[in-house]
């Protein structure tokens, strides 16, 4: 099983308990605010705050939390204005990584950052330096529970999709799309009655790095720190881990 998919199952098993922590709510206010300052307050024109909009509704945050949001955005109400970083470098074992970032103070998120990477068995690295190991594609996951594969596979497909996977020891479909397919696809999967557990554009890597258990339990604490921190939006890394993880 590929790190990338691996890490992702992981985490959507991990969304509940961040959103009853509010780790969620902090950021993905922070995205929907920065989607409608940059691309205006109405979902229907605007791909990446409707995206956002949408992922604040699979952790059930409050209608008024996501109206106030887009309204500090668009500068309807006062907020802060937050910078979009993305940081690359290596984590163990040479595992190559990139992080997506909104601060309001890079000269305090910076040296936080290569602090977290340094003590767990990392490093940070210049710009470019591993991103071209990473696609941009669009990454929809389906409860097996919810939906047939054939009728997920159909819908999916039919719309774009580039790829579908039905891992047996995992709960979901994952879906595979190219990001101008994206919105397509999870409007089709809709269509069809479908429900979407969760859907995002990520970067998904080239290739794998394959750790041992010690180096493997490092890179996970390693993203679990980098993903609480609340400068940190988005963490992609190319591992792959032992399937017992």
């Amino acid at each position: 099983m590929s790190g990338h998919s691996k890490w992702s199952q992981i985490k959507h098993k991990k969304a509940h308990s961040d959103a009853k922590r509010g780790k969620a709510f902090t950021k993905i206010v922070k995205e929907i605010a920065v989607a409608a300052r940059i691309g205006g307050g109405d979902p229907d024109g605007n791909p990446r705050l409707r995206t956002a909009i949408e992922k604040a509704k699979e952790v059930n945050m409050p209608h008024d939390n996501i109206k106030k949001a887009i309204m500090k955005g668009t500068g309807e109400l006062p907020g802060v204005s937050y910078e979009e970083h993305v940081y690359e470098g290596y984590g163990p074992a040479g595992v190559a990584v990139m992080m997506e970032v909104m601060t309001d103070n890079k000269n305090r998120t910076l040296p936080e950052i290569r602090h977290i990477l340094s003590k767990h068995g990392g490093n940070l690295g210049e710009t470019g330096c591993v991103s071209w190991l990473f696609d941009k594609k669009g990454y929809i996951l389906v409860e097996k529970a919810k939906a047939s594969e054939d009728a997920v596979m159909s819908a999916a497909l039919d719309a774009g999709a580039e790829d579908m996977k039905n891992d047996p020891g995992e709960d979901n479909y994952e879906i595979i799309t190219a990001p101008e397919d994206f919105n397509a696809v999870r409007e089709a999967l809709e269509k069809a009655r479908i429900p979407v557990a969760s859907a995002e554009v990520t970067m998904i890597p080239k290739n794998y790095v394959l750790l041992d258990d010690k180096a493997a339990d490092q890179m996970i604490r390693l993203m679990d720190v980098l993903e609480d921190h609340d400068d940190v939006q988005n963490v992609y890394a190319n591992f792959d881990i032992p399937d017992e993880k």
